[in-house]
């Protein structure tokens, strides 16, 4: 059975690896010159839409590690 700290560690830092995953995927959507969810909604870029999940998941894995050490 989970006991209540460990649970409650593990939801700590979920949240904070959510909060760094969208900061960090929302800071990468700023910077970039495109309009990237026009681009890949409207004009049907499967490309772009490759690349910003290939980011989405490097940035995940970047803090997955930070988190587990």
């Amino acid at each position: 059975m989970i006991s209540i700290p460990i649970l409650v560690t593990t939801l700590v830092y979920t949240a904070i690896g959510l909060v760094i995953f969208i900061g960090g995927f929302w800071l990468w959507d700023k910077i970039s010159p495109v309009d990237m969810w026009g681009e890949i909604c409207r004009e049907k870029n499967v490309a772009l839409a490759i690349f910003t999940g290939s980011i989405a998941i490097s940035v995940a894995m970047i803090i997955a590690a930070a988190i587990h050490g």
